[in-house]
């Protein structure tokens, strides 16, 4: 095994750790269940310090992981045991922000809610939103395509990053994209969003900006079961609205929110659903009408609309705050991030019940319904011999399940290392083949998070003497 004091050339002494007490915290990230201790963790404060860390890495062989916050769900910034964490935290300066034309240039370890902080005096903000902004990173969020309650209107992470410069696995630094949405030739920058880490690191990214909403109309509305507000669901999508926002939690997860937060729920609700409404007030005033009109033919049980900014964020609060509240419910608990089509989603409520008591495990569904992107909350309590492997066994039904249904295994969490068994199941070998191909392109030697979305043990790096790698992988040809 390669030394990794070399690295020390690079890092002053206290940033470049190899305490065992300080690599205690990023032997794991949000996913619990899978923990590794790396050889070193390196902090880099400069784009410099990180091209330098990551040539050193594959010059030597060694492998690296870079990672903000660590809230990733899927195990996608869990360390290797015989590799590096590359900490990006301290390159977190807004680089640019351009009112006029409407971006920010952000390093990786700019936050979330940062981002839409330093815009709203210029009447914009950053639409990304997932649970976590508080504290996520925008380097997370591109690597792994980061979505949020507001995804049904405004899309993806990759469909507001429209430049990025990083340095790939090979020590090669390149730009994509750039300030403008309109771009010519392959959409790189759209291919190393979601890339999970396993082409490069992320050194600056331009992020697309938009004009904050006039106002907002959000109403919470009380259903007496998850079919009936799933349905509602399709009714609201059927009828040609498209929400800023559709959201549900069941009854534990309101559970949760309330001991965690006291959001005021309805009491007795065994679902509600957040419909969320934003634009210009003469479109508001037309579609909350219509909206009134949908929501009674759902026969809801209660119904509280947003009186004002306060009253609206305290809604979303609880919904915000239900990944960390159900802690409260369960000493441990796993997150799928499973999608089904729309107007399967009554159907998957029920089925997702139904696993549940045949498996004996609580689970709390807390979704981004518009999308049907569901998060079900496997709760278990991991000093209980079996418990891990009875939630993990359910959990592999409920992705299951998603496939069966015509969904994707993942809807912004990522493969990681959670879900690359299920890979093959949701697409064949020259689907799962090609991606690799893909991915060692940028990559030969298979050093940047290695293990995470493909199946089964890393194979050797192939040869790439007298190829360009994107010729080698096939994916380019000079013919």
């Amino acid at each position: 095994m390669t030394s990794i004091d070399g690295l020390a050339s690079i890092f002053p002494q206290q940033r470049f750790v190899r305490d065992a007490a300080f690599q205690a915290a990023f032997e794991s990230d949000g996913l619990t269940a899978f923990r590794a201790k790396p050889l070193a963790v390196v902090i880099p404060e400069s784009n410099e310090e990180v091209i330098a860390a990551v040539r050193w890495c594959h010059d030597h062989g060694v492998p690296f992981v870079a990672r903000g916050s660590g809230t990733s769900l899927s195990g996608g910034s869990l360390p290797v045991a015989d590799g590096i964490v590359i900490a990006l935290n301290r390159l977190n300066r807004i680089i640019d922000l351009d009112p006029h034309e409407r971006i920010a240039v952000v390093e990786p370890g700019v936050v979330n809610q940062h981002v839409s902080n330093a815009a709203g005096p210029h009447g914009l903000y950053y639409a990304p939103d997932p649970s976590s902004q508080s504290i996520c990173t925008i380097g997370g969020n591109v690597a792994f395509n980061s979505g949020g309650a507001h995804c049904l209107k405004y899309g993806m992470t990759s469909n507001h990053v429209i430049g990025c410069k990083a340095v790939l696995a090979t020590g090669e630094v390149v730009t994509f994209g750039g300030r403008s949405v309109e771009s010519v030739g392959p959409d790189f920058t759209g291919l190393f969003v979601g890339s999970e880490g396993l082409f490069g690191v992320a050194l600056e990214i331009t992020l697309r900006l938009l004009p904050k909403p006039e106002m907002f109309h959000t109403v919470l509305v009380g259903y007496d079961s998850l079919q009936a507000a799933g349905d509602a669901v399709s009714a609201v999508i059927d009828s040609g609205l498209l929400p800023g926002a559709l959201e549900i939690m069941d009854a534990l997860s309101i559970e949760a929110a309330e001991a965690a937060v006291a959001c005021g729920y309805p009491p007795g609700a065994a679902a509600v659903l957040i419909v969320e409404l934003e634009g210009p007030r003469e479109k508001i005033a037309y579609e909350r009408e219509r909206l009134d009109q949908l929501l009674v033919q759902t026969n809801p049980f209660a119904q509280r609309v947003a009186v004002d900014e306060a009253d609206r964020l305290s809604i979303w609060k609880g919904r915000k705050s239900a990944f960390s509240a159900v802690g409260r419910l369960s000493p441990d608990f796993l997150v799928q991030d499973g999608v089904v089509p729309r107007k399967r989603l009554g159907e998957a409520l029920v089925r997702i019940q139904q696993l549940s008591q045949q498996a004996g495990i609580r689970v709390a569904n807390v979704f981004h319904a518009g999308d049907g992107n569901l998060h079900p909350l496997i709760m278990f309590d991991g000093k209980q011999e079996g418990a891990l492997h009875r939630a993990e066994e359910l959990a592999a039904k409920l992705l299951r399940l998603c496939i069966e249904m015509g969904g994707s295994i993942t809807g912004e969490h990522g493969v990681g290392m959670e879900k690359r068994d299920f890979l093959p199941e949701m697409f064949d070998a020259p689907t799962v083949e090609l991606m690799d191909r893909l991915r060692r392109a940028f990559d030969p030697k298979l050093i940047a998070n290695p293990g995470k979305m493909f199946p089964g043990k890393e194979a050797p790096a192939l040869s790439s003497v007298g190829l360009h790698p994107l010729e080698k992988a096939g994916v380019i040809s000079r013919e």
